[in-house]
């Protein structure tokens, strides 16, 4: 237990790390890379490039901060981030290299604001979160390697079949190399897929929604091509697209997430997608027709168009299996006006027929995307705890300050 001391001293650096926080988290990834570049092989390079991981760090720590006298509060995030360490290799022994580059940031950061009583009241805050997450963890890598089928780390599987699902989005279908059965996952669940690629000093890590049924004899993963005008080629992503092949191998990691559908429910859901973001949607839309049919399913899916549209066959499938289902599709640049339910983005009035009592909202896609739609669910009256969401990488969204810089 935090002293009062140490609670008090934490409070009061909420507005300093509203204001500096992105600051110190970028110092602090430069800083602990630099003295440790073998950490590069757990880091995802892009997010770091692009600030995603220090805006993340940032936000946590001001949440933390803020409540430091209440962390249960923010324990399912505690419980996500768990989630991604755990599918990375992230292991008890990072926890202080971690914590001395943290330390050490804010001194050369805020310099005199950095009170010696101040770094020693965040160095006990610090000790203490970071137990959470380790005590945690290692229950998660325990479960992961003692679970029928599981596994320590990662191991090799071999691409058995690759599928094109629409001019963007590749599905791989990936089987152990030993042969082992398959541990069952919850769907919504992703792997982390580990990668050596020619050029990159490092290794490289993605996650990747598992985007089928459990109980099946592979793994699918459906990767999009990030290729976007004017901004950088996802590394990862063309790699799997353009070099891996039927026949190779991938390291893959035991499934985590805590994104996940209860398959067992009667209750109505919603599955509202934009984009890749379909992928968890096809995990737990798969699994509903496998095991739970009858149960009241609304599919909404928005996309640019027909070609970049993954799984519309599949989908139509799967909903022709479910009584009490129906789909809607949306275009924001319909190749064919009639091809979709709407032309343009998704809106309120769209999801205020899909409203219903008791149901669940199951959402992901890119941030903007979610951003509307969880508002507009919130302003139809959709109670916080029925919308269920996932973020692609690590922005993590808690307690943002109001006008801050994280």
């Amino acid at each position: 237990m935090l002293s009062e001391r140490t609670i008090e001293i934490i409070k009061s650096t909420v507005p300093v790390l509203a204001k500096q926080g992105t600051e110190i988290t970028s110092h602090f990834y430069k800083r602990m890379l630099s003295n440790h570049p073998e950490l590069l092989n757990i880091f995802n390079h892009t997010n770091q490039q692009k600030g995603r991981q220090q805006t993340a760090l940032a936000t946590t720590l001001y949440a933390a901060a803020e409540r430091i006298d209440q962390l249960e509060t923010i324990l399912p995030a505690v419980k996500q981030i768990a989630h991604k360490h755990r599918s990375l290799g992230v292991k008890k022994e990072h926890y202080p290299i971690v914590g001395e580059n943290l330390l050490a940031a804010m001194k050369e950061v805020l310099g005199d604001l950095a009170t010696d009583e101040i770094i020693s009241a965040w160095e006990e805050a610090y000790n203490e979160i970071a137990n959470v997450f380790i005590e945690l963890e290692q229950r998660m890598y325990a479960d992961a390697e003692n679970m029928e089928g599981g596994w320590k780390d990662f191991k090799p599987f071999v691409v058995v079949d690759k599928v094109k699902e629409s001019s963007v989005i590749t599905s791989f279908y990936l089987k152990p190399k030993d042969n082992a059965v398959l541990p069952s996952f919850l769907p919504g669940q992703y792997v982390t897929v580990k990668v050596k690629v020619d050029g990159h000093q490092y290794l490289l890590n993605r996650q990747y929604s598992l985007s089928d049924a459990p109980g099946k004899e592979y793994f699918r993963i459906s990767v999009k091509r990030e290729a976007e005008p004017d901004q950088p080629k996802g590394v990862v992503s063309n790699y799997l697209h353009d070099d891996v092949q039927i026949g190779d191998e991938l390291n893959i990691s035991v499934p985590a997430g805590d994104f996940t559908l209860d398959v067992t429910q009667n209750s109505p859901v919603v599955f509202i997608s934009g984009g890749v973001g379909v992928t968890p949607i096809m995990s737990m839309l798969n699994t509903i027709a496998k095991e739970n049919p009858s149960r009241p399913v609304r599919f909404v899916h928005s996309a640019k168009n027909e070609d970049v549209h993954a799984f519309r066959l599949e989908v139509n499938e799967l909903m022709n299996r479910l009584p009490n289902g129906t789909s809607f599709i949306c275009y924001t640049e319909p190749s064919r006006q009639e091809s979709a339910n709407h032309t343009g983005y998704m809106t309120k009035d769209i999801l205020k027929q899909f409203i219903s009592e008791n149901a669940d909202y199951f959402i992901c896609g890119p941030v903007p995307f979610m951003k509307a739609v969880i508002n507009y669910l919130k302003e139809l009256g959709v109670a916080s705890e029925n919308i269920h969401y996932e973020f692609f990488g690590p922005a993590l969204q808690i307690a943002q300050p109001e006008g801050s810089t994280i």
